[in-house]
């Protein structure tokens, strides 16, 4: 595991690289979750380099002190764009809060993109109130709302179930709570047309949290930008079914080195 200071906080991440010559592609995980999440897409490193953070609060990374909205959304923003300077990232792939944290990147910052992947996302992200309610209140419940069938997953080994509630309590719930209200904040609908990089949108044939169509809203609404779904998966798709997942992963990137070459 290494770290990056900025913003007077450390921001920890991990690199696999074993030889791949494409771009390097820095993974963002949701809501309540860890670099962790992305453990499988470190088997395409022997193509692409792969990054995979803990935003602030998560993980092994230091926390940030801001209100649940754009100001989370920025401070997160700002962990992924000190992580892709320090690795040479030019590949973002966010899932959930991390697509909208790799949306943020892609529209306000000034940082050259060769490649966009929205993965289980949209852009807007909407979040049901019985869930925000038992957020606030009853942490447990939430967990239990989660991981009903097709939210974060469709038919998973039971240990992955485990892995994701234990996840998630370790995360705990004030920053959870953050995560998921800066979801509801977020709303870039008027502005996908200002979207310049190459982009992929993927989603878990059964997701429920982030449904297809949230999908072929993106791939309809940004200028470039495919489409793509991950059968007999629900949100969480890259870690559900990891090789489909990287298969669609490995195609996108590959003409993006293919251009880039």
């Amino acid at each position: 595991m290494k770290r990056v200071t900025h913003d007077g906080r450390d921001t920890a991440y991990r690199v696999s690289d074993r030889g791949g010559d494409g771009p390097t592609v820095c993974f963002v995980h949701g809501s309540g979750g860890s670099k962790d999440v992305w453990k499988a897409q470190a088997r395409l490193s022997d193509r692409f380099p792969t990054v995979a953070l803990d935003l602030s609060g998560h993980g092994d990374s230091d926390d940030v002190e801001t209100p649940a909205g754009p100001a989370t959304l920025d401070a997160y923003a700002d962990d992924v764009v000190a992580v892709a300077a320090e690795t040479g990232a030019t590949v973002l792939c966010g899932n959930s809060l991390g697509g909208a944290v790799a949306l943020r990147v892609a529209l306000d910052r000034d940082r050259d993109l060769d490649g966009l992947v929205l993965a289980g996302t949209g852009a807007k992200l909407a979040v049901a109130e019985p869930l925000l309610d038992a957020l606030a209140t009853d942490f447990d419940r939430s967990i239990d709302l989660l991981h009903q069938p097709d939210r974060l997953f469709h038919d998973p080994p039971a240990e992955y179930v485990e892995l994701s509630r234990a996840g998630m309590r370790e995360c705990g719930r004030a920053v959870t709570e953050r995560d998921f209200r800066t979801c509801h904040a977020f709303d870039v609908r008027d502005r996908l047309d200002e979207v310049a990089a190459p982009s992929l949108a993927v989603v878990g044939e059964h997701d429920a949290l982030t449904p297809p169509e949230y999908h072929d809203y993106l791939a309809d609404e940004i200028d470039d930008c495919e489409r793509a779904t991950v059968e007999g998966a629900a949100h969480l798709a890259m870690l559900e079914r990891p090789a489909a997942f990287n298969a669609v992963l490995s195609t996108f990137l590959a003409c993006r080195s293919e251009g880039s070459g």
